[in-house]
């Protein structure tokens, strides 16, 4: 499709929060297509889940024990992981395709904080790489990507980013200038940051006009305890749906493109952007 068509239909969309068992990749795939039958019965085509949902977002296991908490990329992406089967199985059988945080392990020896697409034809590749890292601990342990990406889905586009992207303006921007209509960003936000958690996403939409779809983890202990509130925000930046703090929940929306059009049209910042933002800036002394 030409990327700034408008989405031929509705799409029913699904965040997820739940609790990932540090090193437990095998058990975190089960809860996983756990919760994509649960989306399914919703309706929808679409499931996103945390950021790292595979090992967990446990620095000090993922350091401990790269070999346990990686999976495996071949040089296309691809991911062919047992311990992952349960995923796969669920995506075919239920026709949704899930969008997913894990730790990769490239041919080249690479490792990043990436977000895996299972799909319903059973298979499993790398979508995305965390661009913006945060905090010492990712950037001791990973590398970060060099591309953004877009999920193309019954012809809606949807750009992929990774907690701390949807941070950056420009993140967000970026994919909206590519044409997408929403961006899915799975996400590991820790108690006590509830009111970045809730400003940046809605932000991003409301910048950019676009549906955003935020998963987060809920759990753990500290300095890794997880404070939920799975949202999809409308493009005006209004939660359409929104998780409680705590407790495994799936929060459903259906993304309309008669709404994304509407707001398009009354806030037409995506055409109305500056190239340039002004050119050079002007030193005003008083």
């Amino acid at each position: 499709m030409d990327a700034h068509e408008e989405p031929p239909g509705p799409l029913t969309v699904a965040a997820a929060q739940a609790e990932a068992v540090p090193g437990d990749v095998t058990g975190n795939a089960g809860t996983a297509a756990r919760l994509v039958a649960t989306a399914a019965a919703g309706g929808a085509r679409l499931l996103v889940l945390p950021e790292l949902f595979l090992p967990a977002y446990h620095p000090p296991t993922l350091r401990a024990d790269p070999a346990g908490t990686d999976v495996a990329a071949g040089p296309d992406g691809r991911v062919d992981d047992p311990r992952l089967a349960a995923l796969p199985r669920a995506a075919a059988e239920h026709g949704v395709v899930a969008v997913l945080g894990a730790a990769v392990r490239w041919p080249d020896g690479r490792r990043t904080c990436s977000v895996l697409v299972a799909d319903p034809s059973g298979a499993i590749r790398v979508g995305y790489d965390k661009q913006h890292l945060c905090g010492p601990d990712e950037n001791e342990l990973f590398m970060p990507g060099d591309r953004g990406a877009t999920l193309s889905l019954d012809g809606w586009l949807l750009g992929l980013g990774v907690c701390y992207d949807g941070c950056f303006p420009e993140h967000g921007r970026a994919a909206a200038a590519g044409g997408t209509h929403g961006y899915l960003c799975p996400s590991g936000y820790v108690e006590g940051s509830q009111h970045r958690r809730d400003l940046y996403y809605a932000a991003r939409a409301l910048d950019n006009t676009m549906y955003v779809v935020f998963a987060n983890p809920v759990g753990g202990t500290d300095p890794w305890r997880f404070n939920g509130g799975a949202a999809v925000y409308d493009p005006e930046g209004r939660p359409v749906r929104r998780a409680a703090d705590t407790g495994e929940e799936v929060v459903l929306a259906t993304l309309r493109p008669e709404l994304l059009r509407s707001v398009r049209a009354e806030h037409p910042m995506l055409t109305d952007r500056l190239p340039h933002q002004g050119g050079p800036r002007a030193v005003i002394t008083v």
